[in-house]
């Protein structure tokens, strides 16, 4: 798949993603709330990724209250250094200001946010998908480069990395280049994805 193919997949997926009907788009953050609840890295593992949903993104709006319930942290990112991500912990009702990308990110003190290796478990949004566990993102890179200190270890590693999409942002393959960071999981409104099956 040449640039020009993975630019015109994000663009027809981006369509299809905003294009979603309000009710539907609310269907698919309550599926995704209870398949996240069948993955037990999801209940048990205490400083929680997550992201704003911007531009179509599946919501967390169904999976996020079951975190605070069970007294575990969630996190959103914010931008860092060096073109990568930091997260800063949220809290429900805590002030969120635009940043440069117009997505919310939480208004506190940068000393309060960590390194991504700091997370056990990160919710991550996505364009598309294999069940191989690679993932097309919006093209920026912030995820790859933030989580490139997984790349090179056995998997799932301290940090596990779940994307979230819609069931129909799955293609059958996606190339593999240099920089890509795959995923543990994915989790859409029908289905847990095992990216690692034969380490169970």
């Amino acid at each position: 798949m040449s640039h020009g193919e993975r630019d015109d997949l994000r663009s027809r997926m981006r369509e299809r993603r905003t294009a979603l009907p309000p009710g539907e788009r609310i269907a698919a953050a309550r599926g995704v709330g209870e398949q996240l609840e069948t993955l037990p890295e999801f209940l048990v593992d205490l400083r929680i990724g997550a992201y704003w949903a911007v531009r179509g993104e599946l919501p967390l709006s169904h999976a996020l209250p079951a975190l605070f319930r069970r007294g575990q942290i969630v996190f959103l990112p914010v931008l860092g250094p060096e073109q990568r991500l930091r997260f800063a912990p949220w809290l429900p009702g805590q002030d969120l200001a635009a940043n440069r990308y117009g997505i919310p990110e939480p208004e506190q003190n940068p000393a309060n946010a960590v390194d991504p290796h700091a997370l056990d478990l990160v919710l991550v949004p996505l364009l598309a998908f294999d069940r191989r566990g690679h993932r097309l993102g919006s093209g920026g890179g912030w995820y790859d480069r933030s989580f490139a200190f997984l790349q090179n270890r056995p998997r799932p590693a301290n940090t596990v990395l779940v994307g979230i999409g819609y069931a129909f942002q799955e293609v059958p393959m996606l190339p593999v280049e240099a920089h890509d960071v795959r995923l543990d999981f994915i989790v859409t409104e029908r289905e847990l994805i095992d990216c690692n099956p034969a380490t169970h």
